[in-house]
């Protein structure tokens, strides 16, 4: 129940009577409720404002709780009386996880969403159900609500959960914390837990991919959401792959000359408008800082969205020959970009981690050289540390970075969704910024000239690629190459029979055969914790990722072997203890090239080429992409774009930066189909003079 209609037709189907009032837009729940109680229509005797709330605890389930509008509690209090330990309100992002809504439009009818019911408590005040009236919920916009009556509301509950019983919350906040649970309940609870730690995850990707994505996120513990929407704590699992990606790309540069550096992450005013085409790129996006204390600022203090308005002044006094020159400087940090109402974890996000590369040369020719350089780089990130295929190529104009001359780009593609997705960027930047911040040089002539420049970028945007592409219904599936962990070894053969002795000499097998793989460099690990079973064991690193396990058991000693199983196929060997040294780091490699070879195959199988119009609307439909030769012209694109929209199925989110539902040009390969364009051909989507393959698709 993702929008009124859907909501509508659901307690249609269920026969239970409803109403949708139309009245005043209210730009705030405060509005909307006093805007709803004062002017109810017609026929209707008594109507009730309702509120509803998601409390995440610091632990366990979270709660959806709704309560009449003029009920009084703090969170705190209800917390506590309810027994939620530190309970608060849950984030944007986490009801949006949850309940498959924006915050705002978060109402007990998206209980219908949740397939899992045991994901959330659901608790609901006595006098709502009481209450002899209609009941009214926000009903997706500032300008209606939805009125059903109070009968008819908890025959909704009903059928969704079977039976529950309302609350009476003047009882739970005067009586202080909810009781303890008995023993059997307490008891089935705990077997509930365990179940569904052991089943990981309770949907498939190929049935509710958000779902599947954001469990996948949470459950193995790669992130957690944070107070502020958009922003997220990024955990050790997945922030050990983005030390991963460093190590590799961080020599890689250096090699080519580029030395690291740090540069503040205010930007004033001034320095941030000097570039027209640049700042209308990134003006809804900027962050401003007007306020220190209780003292307004002289001038507003924008946070970095990007570095060049940051770097270029300085850039201006530190060059004034060709013998300055290159100056190649790179820097670790985050950014912010704040203007979107949908993100989505590592893919769509406010703030995020990157490096970005700000490099000037004496000419043109060095920084294409230099451009090239960086985006071979990029793909091998994607494709070498990370398994992920990508299409090298350049922007179209329309696409380019703004203030850019032009930018190449690492395009990517989640088959599940049928979506692209931008992978990484490195743009000749001209001579644009150096005339605006007048970055001259005197070259060999004694002439006062402009430099040229490029800036390239890559972000943790990288970490969420790898998940939607490796990951399946167990969970992440982990290159070898970004792995904390490469090889879990867990001791097996452990029965009530098992001596101490015994228990103990495998124990120290284990903890052999990691000391053995780390020598060779592999990152290993045992897993020797005697609480869990083996079957446990095997769950929790199968979500998590790992790559290779090793069961070793008293059969195993005896014969010196141990039973590999990989992660990414499952298949399982037997190898020998006295050859692991050689075998495991060769199998890693082994499992690195599979994945690769594996995405690879699936994505190409996924780009259709097509010469005209026909059949351009139903390939992207069917998720694929499509290579097209096409004009290159910016009107085409646009067009493009609202038509292949308009003939587009399903409901999306809709801003600027939210997943395109039209289809638009992700980059022009620089590896063109064999023979490239044909002399004459038209542009498949208008009369126009052909001029390249494009790729197009819907993407992220």
């Amino acid at each position: 129940m993702t929008d009124l209609a859907s909501t509508t037709a659901a307690l249609a189907g269920l026969g239970l009577p409803h109403a949708v009032h139309a009245h005043a837009a209210a730009d705030s729940f405060r509005a909307w409720a006093d805007t709803v109680a004062a002017a109810r229509p017609a026929g209707v005797a008594a109507v009730a404002p309702t509120k509803t709330l998601v409390l995440a605890p610091k632990r366990g389930t979270p709660a959806l709780v709704v309560a009449l509008d003029s009920t009084e509690f703090s969170i705190g209090a209800l917390g506590k009386a309810l027994g939620l330990k530190d309970a608060r309100a849950a984030s944007d992002d986490a009801v949006r996880a949850l309940l498959r809504v924006d915050k705002l439009d978060a109402t007990p009818f998206a209980l219908a969403n949740v397939a899992d019911k045991s994901a959330v408590t659901v608790v609901v005040d006595r006098n709502v159900i009481e209450f002899n009236g209609h009941l009214a919920f926000r009903a997706f916009g500032a300008d209606k609500s939805l009125l059903v009556e109070a009968s008819h509301f908890k025959a909704f509950l009903d059928a969704q959960l079977g039976s529950f019983e309302p609350k009476d919350f003047a009882a739970l906040l005067a009586g202080g914390a909810a009781p303890a649970p008995a023993p059997a309940a307490k008891a089935k609870k705990e077997a509930s837990d365990e179940k569904e730690v052991l089943i990981g995850l309770t949907v498939k990707k190929n049935e509710d991919f958000p779902t599947w994505y954001s469990q996948v996120l949470l459950r193995t513990e790669m992130l957690e959401y944070y107070d502020i929407s958009g922003c997220y704590i990024i955990r050790p699992w997945a922030y050990n792959i983005w030390k991963r990606i460093q190590q590799f790309f961080g020599p890689e540069i250096e090699e080519l000359g580029v030395e690291d550096c740090y540069f503040p992450m205010f930007i004033p005013e001034k320095n941030l408008t000097k570039e027209k085409d640049h700042i209308e790129g990134f003006s809804p996006e900027v962050a401003w800082v007007t306020r220190a204390g209780q003292s307004d600022l002289a001038e507003p203090i924008a946070v970095r969205p990007t570095s060049e308005t940051v770097m270029y002044p300085y850039y201006a006094s530190w060059i004034r020959s060709h013998r300055d020159l290159p100056l190649r400087l790179n820097q670790w940090c985050n950014v912010v970009r704040w203007e979107f109402k949908h993100p989505q974890p590592f893919l769509r996000t406010r703030e995020f981690l990157w490096q970005e590369g700000h490099t000037a040369f004496a000419t043109k020719e060095e920084a294409d050289v230099e451009v090239r350089q960086i985006l071979e780089l990029y793909r091998r990130v994607y494709e070498e540390v990370l398994a992920v295929p990508v299409v090298p190529g350049r922007k179209s104009e329309k696409e380019k970075f703004a203030g850019g001359l032009y930018t190449t780009t690492v395009e990517g593609f989640i088959p599940t969704t049928g979506r692209a997705i931008q992978g990484a960027t490195s743009h000749c930047l001209g001579q644009n910024f150096s005339k605006m911040f007048k970055i001259l040089m005197e070259n060999d002539e004694g002439k006062r000239v402009n430099i040229w420049q490029n800036s390239w970028g890559l972000t943790t945007r990288t970490i969420g690629v790898m998940v939607m592409v490796h990951g399946d219904d167990k969970g992440l599936v982990l290159p070898p190459r970004v792995a904390s962990i490469q090889a879990i070894v867990i001791p097996v053969g452990i029965t009530a029979k098992t001596t101490e002795a015994e228990r103990n000499a495998l124990y120290a097998k284990a903890e052999e055969i990691v000391a053995t793989l780390k020598k060779t460099g592999v990152r290993a690990k045992s897993d020797n914790r005697d609480n869990y079973s083996p079957g446990y064991k095997y769950n929790h690193w199968e979500l998590r990722g790992v790559p290779l396990r090793l069961e070793v058991g008293p059969k195993d000693v005896a014969k010196n072997e141990t039973r590999s199983v990989r992660r990414d196929n499952g298949v399982a060997a037997q190898l020998s203890l006295a050859t692991l040294a050689e075998e495991v780091p060769a199998l890693l490699q082994r499992i690195q090239d599979d994945m690769y070879a594996k995405a690879k195959a699936e994505r190409d199988s996924r780009v259709v080429r097509l010469e005209s119009w026909d059949k351009f609307v139903e390939t992207l439909n069917n998720k694929c992409l499509v290579l097209a030769p096409w004009c290159e012209e910016v009107s085409c694109e646009e067009d493009v774009k609202e038509r292949s929209a308009n003939s587009a199925q399903g409901d999306e989110p809709v801003d600027d930066k939210a997943p395109s539902m039209g289809a638009k040009t992700l980059c022009i390969p620089f590896e063109q189909p064999a023979g490239g364009v044909k002399k004459g051909a038209k542009c498949f989507a208008c009369d126009r003079k052909a001029v390249s393959y494009t790729l197009w698709g819907r993407s992220y």
